[in-house]
């Protein structure tokens, strides 16, 4: 068996807006379109899958929360309903995906024998949470690549920030150790919007966009820098940064999702691809790529 390897790792955001604006067959409300620039993207995303033919993709959502350890999908095939809790409106979702259990048990395996606490989800009526499916919907409607979803134990929130971050760090370690000895082609999808101050009050037609602009200027220039140093490669930079950019921008990447990416990755010097920004109810949202292997 050759050697497995992360080919690409993506920032993939979640906002449930973006599926109810495509109108697929498996949700239930039905938009006029809506956040068109960050939708664009994602087919620009969804192209590079096509040439990249990964075996499996691993999901890590910030909205799958688990506040001991970090537990990954354990059931080779997940179906039911996903509601979105705050836009149940926008977001009621027929799901049915396919789990690389295998890969999934080795990624735990190799996060105990790094100290993690980690376990797996056994449990056949498993609700998957919103975040991981949108994100795996907007990189492959097709549903036709066999995922591996990961928690996100909330360590950065309820122990220092710094040490949160190490934990995902060895997260995602454990996870390129498991993907290597795995044989297969796979890629990380971290399901991150940047800046989170948002909106509280959605217009009566959600999709008006002349309602959708950033909601705070600070966080929307923290976003502009990052992003720059992202597509300049300089990643040591932009970890230096991190704990700023998480305080003064409300940046969700504090769940977890960017630094075990960027860590499985190996921190790459290379320049990410920007396919596209945009906000959704003032958040601050990029997809964007590290291609590392052809």
């Amino acid at each position: 068996m050759s050697e497995g390897k992360i080919v690409a790792g993506f920032v993939a955001p979640h906002p449930p807006h973006l599926v109810y604006a495509e109108n697929p067959p498996q949700n239930e409300p039905r938009a006029e379109g809506g956040w068109e620039p960050l939708r664009w993207a994602y087919e620009k995303a969804r192209k590079s899958i096509e040439e990249l033919k990964p075996d499996v993709l691993l999901v890590h959502s910030p909205h799958w929360q688990t506040l001991v350890g970090h537990h990954f999908l354990g059931v080779r095939r997940l179906t039911g309903k996903s509601v979105d809790p705050i836009f149940p409106n926008l977001f009621r979702y027929k799901f049915d995906l396919d789990v690389d259990v295998d890969l999934a048990e080795a990624c735990c395996a190799e996060a105990q024998a790094l100290g993690l606490t980690a376990k797996m989800m056994r449990n056949p009526n498993f609700r998957v949470d919103y975040g991981t499916i949108t994100t795996l919907h907007m990189i492959r409607p097709q549903w036709d690549i066999p995922v591996v979803g990961l928690s996100a134990n909330n360590s950065p929130y309820y122990l220092t920030l710094e040490k949160g971050v190490e934990e995902m760090e060895k997260l995602g370690e454990a996870t390129r150790r498991a993907i290597e000895k795995s044989g297969k082609r796979a890629v990380l999808l971290c399901s991150n919007t940047f800046s989170h101050y948002h909106f509280q009050e959605e217009p009566e037609i959600p999709e008006d966009m002349s309602r959708e602009h950033p909601q705070n200027y600070k966080g929307y220039k923290w976003d502009m820098r990052m992003i720059e140093l992202m597509r300049r490669g300089e990643i040591h930079e932009v970890m230096r940064l991190f704990p700023e950019w998480v305080e003064e921008a409300f940046a969700e990447v504090k769940s977890g999702a960017f630094p075990w990416m960027i860590s499985a990755m190996g921190y790459p010097t290379i320049p990410a691809e920007l396919y596209g920004y945009g906000t959704v109810i003032g958040t601050g949202n990029a997809v964007m790529e590290w291609r590392l292997a052809a």
